[in-house]
C-alpha cells in the first residue's frame, strides 16, 4: 500500500465520520447550543500572546450551524496560512437516548488517531509534510487532530475559562551572554537614546555573567491564551480539556450549571497562579537554579 493511499484513505474515512455525526446532530434534540465567536488570528499572531480577546456569544440554530461547521473545519479555505489554527469553543447539549451520537464521537476521535498515527510513521518532518499535502492537499494536519471531547454523565457544572500557554526553551548561560550580545547590536524603538539601550544590555549581561557556569536558565515566554472547559462533579473530582472544538454534553440534565466563555482580559489575574520571578523580564529569561 503506497504512502499516500493510506494516507488518503484514512482521512477519507476521518471526513465522512465527522459529516455522519453533524448530519446526526442535526437530527437528533438538541436542548441548548451555544458558539462563541472568537476575533480572526492571523499567521503572526499565532505566537503572540494578547491583552484581551472580545467573545461574541451566538445561541439557537446558527450556534449549531457554526458549531458544526467548526468540526469539519480542518482546510485551509479562506485562511491566508496552514498555520492558522482557527479556534471553535462552544457547547451542544443534546439528548441522545441510544447512545448512537457516543458511540459516533468514539469512532470519529478513533479515525483521527489512526490518521495521526499514519502520518506520525513517517520519520521525516519534510517528508512527513510533503506526503501529507500530497495525500490531502491544504490540510491543516493540526486541526485535523483535534479530538471531539464530550461528557455522557451528570456533572454539577460545564464551565468555560481561558488557559495560559508558554513557549520554553532551555539555555546555558553561555548562549544566553551570546543572546545578549547580539541584542547590544539592535536598536530598540521603545528606548529614545541608544545609548540607555546599550547601558540595559550591558547590565543584563552583568547580571547573567555573574552566574556559575553551570547556571540552568529558562526562556518562558507567555503565548496566546486558548480557551478550555472545565467539567466538574465536585470540588476533588473535575477535569479540563480544551474547547478549540465545541463541547458535548450528551442527555444533559437541568442540575447541571452550564456556564459561559467570557471576553479575556490579561488583567484579570488569577492571584492563586505562580507569580514569575525573572532574572531578565524583557525576554522572559529565569534561572531554574
Amino acid at each position: 500500500m503506497s504512502t499516500k493511499f493510506n494516507l488518503r484513505s484514512n482521512f477519507d474515512y476521518l471526513f465522512e465520520q465527522i459529516n455522519i455525526l453533524c448530519e446526526e446532530i442535526k437530527s437528533s434534540e438538541v436542548v441548548n447550543c451555544d458558539y462563541y465567536l472568537l476575533p480572526e488570528v492571523t499567521e503572526e499572531d499565532e505566537n503572540k500572546a494578547p491583552d484581551n480577546i472580545n467573545v461574541s456569544k451566538i445561541t439557537g440554530d446558527l450556534a449549531l450551524e457554526k458549531c458544526l461547521s467548526g468540526y469539519q473545519d480542518v482546510f485551509v479555505g479562506n485562511k491566508k496560512s496552514g498555520k492558522i489554527l482557527t479556534r471553535h469553543p462552544g457547547l451542544i447539549a443534546i439528548n441522545d437516548p441510544n447512545l448512537s451520537l457516543k458511540s459516533r464521537i468514539i469512532e470519529v476521535n478513533k479515525a483521527k488517531k489512526n490518521f495521526k498515527e499514519a502520518i506520525l510513521e513517517i520519520n521525516n518532518n519534510d517528508a512527513r509534510f510533503e506526503a501529507v499535502h500530497n495525500a490531502v492537499p491544504n490540510l491543516i494536519t493540526l486541526a485535523a487532530y483535534r479530538k471531539f471531547h464530550f461528557e455522557d454523565t451528570t456533572p454539577y457544572s460545564v464551565r468555560f475559562t481561558w488557559m495560559k500557554k508558554h513557549s520554553s526553551m532551555t539555555l546555558s548561560k553561555k548562549v544566553a551572554l551570546e543572546m545578549l550580545n547580539k541584542s547590544s547590536g539592535y536598536s530598540n524603538p521603545r528606548v529614545i537614546d541608544q545609548q540607555n539601550w546599550l547601558q540595559i544590555v550591558e547590565s543584563e549581561k552583568i547580571r547573567v555573567g555573574s552566574l556559575s557556569e553551570k547556571s540552568k536558565l529558562r526562556i518562558k515566554r507567555p503565548t496566546r491564551v486558548t480557551p478550555e472547559v472545565n467539567v466538574r462533579f465536585s470540588a476533588k473530582n473535575r477535569y479540563h480539556v480544551s474547547a478549540a472544538l465545541p463541547f458535548i454534553l450528551l442527555n444533559p440534565q437541568s442540575e447541571t450549571k452550564l456556564g459561559e466563555l467570557t471576553s479575556y482580559s490579561s488583567s484579570n489575574v488569577d492571584v492563586r497562579k505562580k507569580d514569575y520571578s525573572y532574572l531578565i523580564e524583557r525576554i522572559y529569561l529565569e534561572n531554574l537554579d
